[in-house]
């Protein structure tokens, strides 16, 4: 097996690989940074690279740090009953993965989202790694393999649902039979309500 492929193999079960040990080290100390915060090269390296990362300028890494669990909703001041307060129980549309993206987007508005990949959680937080690229750098816009991003239509593409997680959020990665209703989106289907 090439390196790649062992690392691949012990992020699959990170408890039972040396990751576990890493993640023990690791956490307290993410925990306690920002969280946004930009790196230097990927933790995951073989994720990274099928996901389109590429060690060249114009490309960044960008950890995230994203609460876990549903929305919370501030309890209503005035009278109802206890069972109509809705507090508890709000589900997000988004996955907590595109809500990642979406806040690294905007904290580098200059840049585009390619995607992202976990790299751990807590029991309050989950980790992921965004990778984005500058689709102005003279590197990317001579790439014929990444500068498709250049284009028009590719400006904000994460607030689109363009990457993984979103398209993974529309409904999308069903095809043929049974999902005639998901393309090309719930709501030009008619399923506002749904």
């Amino acid at each position: 097996m090439g390196y790649y492929k062992y690392v691949r193999e012990a992020w699959k079960t990170p408890k039972k690989s040396y990751v576990g040990t890493l993640m023990r080290e690791r956490l307290p100390v993410w925990n306690k940074e920002g969280a946004v915060v930009r790196m230097e090269r990927p933790t995951r390296i073989d994720r990274a690279r099928a996901l389109g990362y590429k060690a060249k300028q114009g490309f960044a890494v960008v950890r995230v740090r994203i609460r876990r669990g549903g929305r919370r909703k501030t309890r209503p001041v005035a009278r109802r009953r206890p069972r109509r307060f809705g507090v508890k129980k709000f589900s997000p549309k988004k996955s907590i993965q595109l809500i990642g993206e979406e806040r690294v987007a905007r904290h580098y508005p200059n840049m585009e989202v390619l995607n992202s990949y976990w790299v751990g959680e807590t029991g309050q937080h989950k980790y992921y790694e965004v990778i984005l690229v500058d689709p102005f750098h003279p590197v990317i816009v001579s790439d014929p393999q990444i500068n498709w991003i250049c284009e028009r239509q590719h400006t904000r593409r994460v607030f689109r649902g363009k990457t993984s997680a979103g398209r993974k959020s529309r409904g999308l990665r069903h095809k043929g039979k049974g999902a005639e209703k998901l393309r090309p989106s719930l709501a030009a289907r008619g399923n506002k309500g749904n």
